[in-house]
């Protein structure tokens, strides 16, 4: 029995070539729920440390960091193992404007260390206002900006060496290295989330994305927990 060809409508959003095997979305559903898991861990010790003791100050920005951490992982988690429907549509839209916002809301706790200053003010008004133009153009448009995204996922993620010498200045040297193996581990997954013909590929790029964002969780507990105790 044949069966009816996807619509071409579907093509940005749905897996019209190859559809994961049931193994590859129950490897991809576990580095989710690994993420999500660790992610909540990490992220209340985060902030219980820092509103208690450490960097009260920061807790709003700290906040606003693992909430976007946990979202992005959340809706990731229902777009990848959603099947193909109008639902999944809309997750998919909500999985990549997601992106954008955990980007910026990564960077906040980080600017946030260089206080009122021009630099940081800058900064954080650049990144946040390229996200969210890029989370209006994946809402409201997705059909129309494909693959482009990721040029900007990476320009906005690698912006910040706008501001190297700022932030050397301002966060321990330990801060700045899983920064940078963080943002290293992210590009370097781009390469499975582009190979779609391998097997386990998406899981493949999930650990990477969870991987870097470990960094980057490591990071932030290192700059506002450890080297404050």
């Amino acid at each position: 029995m044949q069966h009816p060809q996807p619509s071409p409508s579907y093509s940005w959003w749905s897996r019209e070539q190859r559809p994961y095997t049931p193994a590859e979305l129950v490897a991809d559903g576990i580095v989710h729920v690994l993420g999500l898991i660790g992610a909540g861990l990490a992220g209340t010790v985060l902030l219980v440390f820092a509103f208690t003791h450490t960097a009260p100050e920061a807790f709003p920005a700290l906040a606003l960091y693992v909430a976007t951490l946990i979202g992005v992982l959340g809706v990731s988690l229902a777009y990848n193992l959603w099947p193909v429907s109008p639902i999944k549509m809309h997750l998919a839209r909500l999985d990549q404007a997601a992106i954008f916002l955990f980007i910026a809301g990564t960077y906040t706790p980080f600017l946030a260390v260089l206080g009122g200053s021009a630099t940081g003010m800058l900064m954080t008004t650049f990144v946040w206002g390229a996200s969210l133009v890029g989370v209006a153009l994946k809402l409201l448009v997705p059909h129309r900006f494909g693959r482009l995204a990721i040029l900007l996922y990476l320009a906005i993620g690698w912006s910040g060496v706008l501001v190297f010498q700022s932030l050397a200045t301002a966060l321990p040297a330990s801060t700045l290295w899983l920064i940078l193996a963080g943002g290293v581990v992210y590009s370097l997954g781009i390469i499975f989330h582009l190979w779609e013909k391998l097997r386990f590929q998406n899981a493949l790029w999930h650990v990477f994305v969870v991987a870097g964002a470990s960094l980057h969780l490591w990071a932030v507990l290192d700059c506002m927990v450890l080297k404050r105790l």
